[in-house]
């Protein structure tokens, strides 16, 4: 028996997910033992998996065994409370494991617990009958079989996004039951596309699960299956179980894939996709016990390094900080919102439209200059609406209905009955200044007008305004679909029940939104301004693109800077470092270069299929300029500092609540991965914000320091 002495310590408090039992007599004789994982709290909150709960599944499986023995059994299933298999580890408890070796004894006792269903001396089952994350898989893959209801909502390995891996046999069995290629996408893949779950009947395809059935019979079906394949009446069949062939030919070569995209992808800081692959590469040959004992190593690693605590820390942001958004007023006060509109009608203005009707399910007017654009808009959301229902996800009422809500005008009129107007026109003060005038002329006076701009202040957009209170920054991110982030910003002058309203239609669009002042760039512009500004300073002043490139690599960021330059345009880049640079001369650089560079086109050498070759030599020539090129460490203690200062500077003018909320809007909006936790527990880490500031962002436990 696994010594637990280290994990019950921590336990005290733990919300115990019971193993109750009772029998079940089976349709053609014999009985089957039905354990049922349930945490006796409000339906709700999901089973989890904490030392004590898998103490007692495991004490459960024993005496189970010893009625199996003696021939009192003939079958042992395993389902959850209503909705829920199990969500997985107890987070709250593995994030306060204090060393290497309670992090070990964690991982051995899930195996040890979860292992008993593979040698329980008569057939396991597993009823998966909703959710099911993490150990609540590996509960399902150590047994002989399983079933699913067809509506479960999500089947996941999430660990690597969380950084660690799963480690309770789910790198060595899921392998070896669906195939190398499966188990890369379901283990690695998905958890770094923003946590991306399965389905219930995508989990049957896979031969995860053995039998699918529906939700209104699921257990007495399950049942009735269960007692088939044990009187032997059905045989069951894994066609994706790896043959000879794929470990042969194969299963080196998928791992040797995944290692290539994910360095291009993440880089090669963020350690638990890495520690995943090599348990997945190890799963080839290794026994059943070898492969849960690697586990164990890695886990143990993983959970006492400072990125799984960084991970928690992110994830109890998205989790908790993003659902109660610090400063929001009370939701009683949100104007009702019957028709939208929004003004333009090009890429930016479309996604609008496109998420606004969806989510919103109101009329949307978009209208521009004149009929021709207004028509393309119009067209292009109606495409994207049908294309929505070609994939599926929505069925042809809907779609139709949506057709019907969306319209456009060139006549700024049709926006008298609206009760929110958006802009989506060019970042130029005087442009939106002009907008919201000709607007604020023919909407009611209870209208809400939002404000798209990414780095202009919003109070000198509104300055001319009759009634600049009911204006709101309502910042979001490209592409407008996927980005969660929205920066809700607000002025001295916004009102209660616009800045409300605001926050509601944010949560409603399916977004986490972020209260901001009024300051230049907000949160996530300004922090990425700093480091775009260094790194052309950097280039600028001698040092090469390549120095840049890997000075910068160690904040695990999805892209280098000057990817990240491309991407947003360079034209965008230089307004936005110019417009840092106006508010705060003597601390963003003010780039020429840049601009030159916008002019050329590019920073880097492309083949015919956009993968990069190198740096563009006219683009390096553009850049070179007179200075002492600084080594790697020098640029990045350099690039460390800045953030940490201006981060400061961020905190002590009330820009956000909190550190958090820096965190929040990184993670969400910049793509700064979970790893990391967000800037600011980084910049403790690494002692920038001691060195800068005198004092830390957070205490030692938040930081991950041991």
């Amino acid at each position: 028996m696994t010594d637990t002495s280290l994990l019950l310590a921590l336990s005290a408090d733990e919300v115990v997910t019971h193993s109750y039992v009772r029998d079940v007599a089976l349709p053609s004789g014999g009985t089957l033992a039905l354990v049922t994982l349930d945490n006796d709290r409000d339906h709700r909150r999901p089973p989890t998996l904490g030392p004590a709960t898998l103490v007692e599944f495991s004490e459960t499986m024993d005496a189970l065994r010893a009625r199996a023995t003696a021939g009192e059994i003939q079958a042992i299933a395993v389902t959850g409370k209503q909705y829920f298999l199990a969500a997985g580890a107890d987070l709250s408890k593995v994030g306060q494991i204090p060393s290497r070796e309670a992090g070990k004894q964690m991982a051995q006792l899930g195996h040890e617990a979860l292992g008993k269903l593979h040698d329980a001396g008569v057939p396991t089952f597993v009823f998966i009958n909703g959710l099911a994350l993490g150990g609540g898989m590996e509960i399902a893959l150590n047994a002989d079989y399983r079933t699913v209801d067809e509506t479960a909502p999500a089947l996941a390995f999430p660990e690597v996004f969380l950084g660690i891996i799963p480690g309770w046999g789910g790198a060595w069995l899921l392998p070896n039951l669906i195939g190398i290629e499966n188990a890369l996408r379901v283990i690695v893949e998905n958890p770094l596309k923003n946590n991306r779950t399965l389905k219930a009947r995508q989990a049957f395809e896979l031969g995860i699960a053995d039998a699918i059935f529906g939700s209104a019979a699921f257990l007495e079906e399950s049942i009735a299956w269960a007692d088939k394949v044990v009187h032997g009446a059905i045989t069951v069949d894994r066609p994706n179980v790896p043959g000879k062939i794929e470990r042969a030919v194969k299963w080196d070569a998928a791992i040797g894939i995944a290692r290539k995209s994910l360095q291009s992808r993440i880089g090669t800081v963020a350690k638990s996709p890495y520690a995943a692959l090599d348990l997945l590469a190890g799963a080839k040959r290794a026994s059943r016990e070898e492969g849960f004992a690697a586990e164990d190593e890695a886990l143990a690693d993983l959970v006492s390094g400072d990125q799984f605590r960084a991970s928690i820390y992110a994830f109890d942001l998205v989790q908790k900080r993003a659902k109660h958004p610090a400063g929001a007023p009370s939701a009683d006060l949100a104007k009702k919102i019957t028709k939208v509109g929004i003004v333009g009608a090009g890429l930016m203005a479309s996604q609008f439209a496109l998420l606004f009707v969806r989510k919103l399910k109101v009329p949307v007017v978009i209208t521009d200059i004149d009929q021709a654009r207004v028509d393309k808009g119009v067209t292009s959301i109606r495409s994207s609406i049908d294309e929505l229902q070609a994939k599926g996800r929505i069925n042809a009422d809907e779609s139709n209905r949506l057709q019907a809500l969306i319209s456009g005008t060139t006549d700024i009129a049709d926006f008298s009955d609206a009760d929110w107007v958006i802009e989506a026109v060019f970042e130029e003060l005087q442009v939106k200044r002009d907008v919201f005038a000709n607007v604020e002329r023919v909407v009611s006076e209870s209208c809400v007008l939002a404000t798209n701009t990414s780095s202009l202040s919003v109070t000198a957009i509104g300055a001319d305004l009759a009634h600049p209170e009911r204006l709101v920054g309502f910042h979001f991110f490209n592409p407008v679909a996927v980005m969660p982030l929205v920066e809700v910003v607000n002025t001295d002058v916004t009102d209660e029940e616009t800045l409300s309203t605001a926050m509601v239609v944010a949560k409603t669009l399916g977004k986490s939104a972020v209260i901001t002042r009024d300051a230049p760039g907000f949160v996530v512009n300004r922090v990425l301004a700093k480091l775009l500004g260094e790194a052309m300073h950097a280039v600028e002043t001698g040092t090469p693109f390549e120095v840049v490139d890997r000075a910068t690599a160690p904040f695990g960021l999805p892209m280098t800077p000057f990817e990240l330059l491309e991407l947003v345009g360079l034209t965008v880049g230089a307004h936005v470092l110019d417009t840092h640079h106006a508010a705060f001369p003597d601390r963003f650089f003010e780039s020429e270069a840049l601009h030159r560079l916008a002019e050329h086109g590019r920073i880097f050498d492309r083949d015919s299929k956009g993968k990069r070759r190198g740096f563009d030599k006219k683009a390096v020539a553009i850049v070179a300029g007179r200075g002492t090129a600084m080594t790697e460490e020098q640029l990045l203690t350099r690039i460390e500092d800045g953030l940490a200062d201006e981060i400061g500077r961020m905190l002590d003018d009330g820009v956000v609540a909190a550190p958090e909320d820096i965190d929040l809007c990184l993670i969400l909006g910049a793509g700064w991965p979970f790893q990391m936790g967000g800037a600011t527990p980084y910049l403790d880490r690494v002692g920038a914000s001691e060195r800068v500031r005198g004092r830390t962002f957070h205490d030692p436990a938040i930081r991950g320091v041991a």
